[in-house]
């Protein structure tokens, strides 16, 4: 077995990549933090699915956080150090690192234990499956942050559970508990948190014995056929928006409901 360790400034935060029996095991690791991904967390990540693909012994790419959580997202905490440009920044190196997860042509599969939110959400969902347990909560709070997703963002969400609790994901800031999820098909399989771990690597294992070209194959055709919208997401429209944004992260961060007062206008 191979692990390789990326460390960032913060000495508990760390990515860690094991590499064994077909299998390429990526942990997100920063536990005071849920697992919150900085900017730096997030160019790190993409670097390591990068590199998984280094070593041609690699069948399948499990992705799962340390401990009782998945990931929070980004580091919300950050955001407020930051300018707009800097956070917009942050939210371009984080769809990078999603969409090269989700873009790998090897199977992935997210091991969710625990919340897995915003950005999180979407990490998970850029995974070809999603074994959970009982812990498990999605969702995709944003409103009360005055981050504005995009297209591609929302078309993750809208292909398992379609537009109207897309909506009502970000309209109420629902949380979904774990059997609501696996109801929805957001997560693939519910297991006991004591079986997580070992079933997962059961399936990766089981999928690491089927053809690569037809593993590929299958993929490819399911990406052409789902991702055939007009335009994706280019970079051109913003993730955060100038006046909520920075309202709803100084909340966050002084514990507070935020006030929002500007009106919207088509």
């Amino acid at each position: 077995m191979r692990v390789d360790i990326t460390r960032m400034e913060d000495e508990q935060a760390k990515i860690i990549l094991q590499e064994t029996a077909g299998l390429a095991i990526i942990t997100i690791h920063r536990p005071q933090k849920k697992n919150a991904l900085t900017a730096k967390m997030w160019e790190q990540l993409s670097e390591i699915a990068q590199h998984v693909l280094d070593n041609p012994k690699n069948k399948v790419v499990l992705l799962r956080g340390s401990g009782q959580q998945f990931t929070a997202g980004s580091d919300i905490g950050e955001f407020h150090q930051m300018s707009l440009e800097d956070a917009e920044h942050s939210f371009v190196l984080m769809e990078k690192a999603i969409a090269t997860i989700e873009n790998l042509p090897l199977p992935t599969i997210g091991i969710i234990n625990g919340p897995a939110m915003g950005a999180g959400l979407e990490l998970a969902l850029a995974c070809d499956l999603r074994v959970g347990s009982e812990k498990a909560r999605l969702g995709i709070p944003v409103g009360k942050l005055g981050i504005t997703i995009n297209n591609k963002f929302a078309k993750r969400i809208v292909d398992l559970v379609g537009p109207s609790i897309t909506k009502e994901l970000v309209y109420l800031g629902r949380i979904l508990k774990a059997d609501e999820a696996y109801a929805l098909r957001m997560l693939n399989y519910l297991v006991e948190e004591s079986e997580l771990d070992r079933y997962a690597i059961k399936m990766g294992k089981l999928v690491a014995s089927m053809s690569p070209a037809s593993l590929l194959a299958v993929k490819n055709s399911v990406n052409e056929c789902i991702n055939s919208a007009p335009v994706l997401w280019q970079g051109s429209t913003p993730f955060v928006d100038k006046n909520d944004f920075p309202e709803g992260v100084a909340a966050f961060v002084e514990k507070r409901a935020p006030k929002f007062t500007r009106q919207v206008t088509s």
